[in-house]
């Protein structure tokens, strides 16, 4: 029997509507809760229905159009300060983070970062933290009542003569019986712990000087076992006519269990529940400290690396979130080992890492701890029933004058990182300022790529697919997005394709390419009626597989515009099949049984994926245009292609031979027996509007061949 959901009645004051629903989008992902979310934009009405309303947990921005920083906080906490705050915002500072930890918030939260995990975690320990933070208070108040029953030590102390009379429950805080201590008042003083002597002695003096109304003091004692124990002591001097203190009474209370919670929670605050690391707050404290102290003395070399786990995803896929988790923790354990004291790792996201090595001698050094690093993590993971594999892609960024702010070394140690893992797996990369161009052009792309869907500026092409067995019919298109840039043109889509895949694009955009062409398919099919009927060929991203309802989505479609699925060409390359396994194997599986077609792109380029075709069957292989266009009779491209046309015949799959562009290759392709062909040769990619004209002409040269037949 599944367990019931946690039901969670949430407050998210947020103004940006996208965010808004990012938030709650998360929400809705996270396993065994169930959230009530009530939205609202602006912070006076979520004060006001803060303080008459009851909310288990307030998701807040900070940046606000009627309210701004920690202010924000402050005021939420006021007016509801027995409900746990999340402060999700976009600014990294770590001052903002503490000083809103301070002021009420249980958790301090990057949007950009977030993720059904990360939140998922933090309202956890939120919630967790909260409760042990009213159960502390309470407790507290209940040993203050104590205190005034005289649970108190309490001391009594005549300054001329020096002799102090101690209460029993004073020495018993101190492991003392009654007989054990005297009544000099050096039995107190030379009892404080001397890393407390001195503000001790400052606060004592300050009141015998008449400085303060009252003598109050929270320090560590040495007990009689030898360990330190906190105290808080509060007192008052009674002073003759000129002033002078000549006694002095007060109490002594044990807060030592107080100060471990403080502790214990201020820990917490900075620190990774998971792994025990610092956090990203307490990293970028411990980063700009290395900034200043290298800005002063620039001697005081270091750098700044940043990686996470390659294939981390796998693991939490294939062995669930728990085993995931135990992945991080041992990775913790054997990345620590690499490091020197002086050193910090923190945990900066959900397999994310980063580490300031301080007091290096320059870039050797550096490759020298990374490359330890990653043979220790190229070892296996020992698991109850599993070995478990992982490697780390490691950015690298080394102190320079030009760094003012540690969030922008961060950020080029991220930059060299994404670089490193596209030069492949367990890589390493230092950054150079060439990168942080690449990264802002990148940005810029992404940008404009933002708005190009909105503003109509994404088109599709179509490129004509033709069966070589009898002439050359079409047989269908295949779509290829364009992006009609307004400052750079007509933009192809190896420019910006890849910023599409690593963004949270490829979903509007991906579906945006199967509407279109589906819906231009249905335009065609009606003014040309071909047998078998046109079809149309869709790339589509590995992404999108992640989604349970890709085949859902895509029999309403074919629905809407009356297609017949068969018509209906899914393309994806071998290393999607490869990079996400099962995953995409059972989205496929759904898509066949629906009817539509499922073609494996550019095949023979990737990894070895037979093992793949064996366990799910495809409906055609494209060969890769990079093998048509290097074919000789003396060329080893030649017998790969035989080879490729033989398996897909061998398997009774369809093969179409992609970037055909000279009649010799076309002759090799039908000396071959390769049934379908697509390139230049036979036609480069149509704008809708000159399909028909190429159809028409097809269609007459076709009739015009019959009658010479006949």
């Amino acid at each position: 029997m599944s367990e019931t959901p946690i039901s969670c009645r949430v407050l998210l004051v947020e103004d940006i509507e996208s965010e808004a629903r990012l938030a709650i989008a998360h929400l809705r992902r996270i396993s065994g809760w169930r959230f009530v979310i009530e939205h609202l934009p602006r912070l006076e009405p979520s004060l006001e229905r803060a303080r008459t309303q009851r909310y288990d947990l307030i998701l807040l921005d900070l940046n606000l159009p009627d309210g701004v920083g920690v202010e924000v906080c402050q005021r939420m906490h006021d007016a509801a300060p027995d409900v746990p705050i999340i402060v999700l915002t976009n600014q990294t500072s770590p001052q903002l983070g503490l000083r809103s930890l301070r002021e009420g918030a249980q958790d301090y939260l990057i949007k950009r970062e977030l993720d059904e995990i990360v939140l998922g975690r933090a309202i956890r320990y939120a919630i967790e933290r909260h409760r042990a933070e009213r159960a502390l208070r309470a407790s507290e108040e209940r040993y203050a009542l104590a205190v005034g029953g005289a649970n108190d030590g309490i001391w009594d102390w005549n300054l001329r003569d020096d002799e102090v009379y101690f209460s029993p429950r004073w020495k018993a805080i101190l492991g003392y019986s009654e007989d054990d201590v005297s009544d000099r008042i050096a039995e107190w003083l030379d009892r404080v712990d001397q890393q407390d002597r001195a503000r001790f002695d400052a606060a004592l003096n300050q009141h015998l000087e008449g400085r303060s109304a009252f003598f109050e003091c929270e320090y560590r004692m040495i007990t009689r076992g030898g360990e330190s124990r906190w105290v808080s002591s509060r007192g008052v001097a009674l002073r003759d006519r000129a002033g002078a203190a000549w006694r002095m009474a007060g109490s002594m209370t044990d807060i030592t269990r107080r100060k471990q919670a403080e502790t214990r929670l201020l820990h917490e605050a900075v620190h990774d529940p998971l792994t025990g690391l610092p956090n990203r707050l307490l990293f970028m404290d411990r980063l700009d400290l290395a900034l200043r102290r290298y800005r002063r003395d620039s001697a005081k070399q270091f750098a700044v690396l940043f990686f996470d786990l390659d294939r981390f995803s796998q693991v939490n896929e294939a062995l669930g979130q728990a085993a995931g988790d135990e992945l991080l923790v041992q990775v913790a354990t054997r990345v620590t080992s690499c490091l020197r004291p002086g050193d910090t790792l923190a945990r900066l996201g959900t397999d994310e890492f980063g580490i300031v090595l301080n007091d290096v001698s320059g870039s050797t050094d550096v490759i020298y701890v990374v490359e330890r690093l990653q043979e220790n993590l190229s070892r296996p993971f020992d698991f109850d029933l599993h070995n478990v594999y992982t490697s780390a892609s490691v950015g690298i960024a080394l102190a320079a004058e030009s760094y003012r702010l540690p969030e922008e070394m961060l950020r080029d140690a991220d930059i060299a990182m994404y670089r490193a893992k596209n030069a492949g797996q367990a890589t390493y990369a230092v950054f150079d300022p060439e990168m942080h161009d690449q990264a802002m052009f990148h940005h810029r792309m992404e940008t404009d790529l933002r708005r190009a869907l909105d503003r109509g500026e994404l088109e599709l092409f179509y490129q004509p697919i033709l069966n070589l067995e009898d002439g050359q019919r079409v047989l269908g298109f295949e779509a290829l997005l364009r992006w009609r840039h307004p400052t750079r043109g007509l933009v192809l889509p190896e420019t910006f394709i890849h910023i599409v895949e690593e963004t949270s694009l490829v979903g509007p955009i991906g579906w945006w390419v199967i509407e279109r062409a589906i819906q231009q398919l249905a335009k065609w099919q009606r003014l040309f009626k071909i047998d078998p009927p046109l079809a149309m060929s869709i790339n589509v991203s590995g992404r999108m597989f992640m989604s349970d309802d890709m085949a859902k989505r895509m029999a309403a479609l074919l629905e809407d515009y009356e297609i017949a699925p068969s018509s209906v060409h899914l393309e994806i390359t071998e290393r999607v099949v490869m990079n996400h396994g099962d995953l995409v194997l059972n989205a496929l599986a759904d898509l066949r049984e629906l009817g539509i077609q499922l073609h494996v792109d550019d095949f023979g380029t990737g990894y070895s994926s037979l093992t793949y075709l064996q366990r799910f069957r495809y409906d055609t292989l494209k060969i890769d245009r990079s093998f048509v266009a290097s074919m000789t009779e003396e060329d080893d491209s030649s017998a790969i292609v035989q080879a490729l046309v033989s398996l897909g015949q061998t398997l009774g799959m369809k093969v179409v031979a992609e970037g055909v562009e000279t009649p010799e290759q076309l002759k090799r392709l039908r000396q071959m027996q390769c049934p379908a062909a697509q390139g230049f040769w036979f036609s480069e990619p149509l704008h809708q509007d000159d399909v028909s004209q190429y159809l028409r002409e097809g269609l007459r040269d076709a009739a015009a061949a019959a009658r010479a037949l006949n």
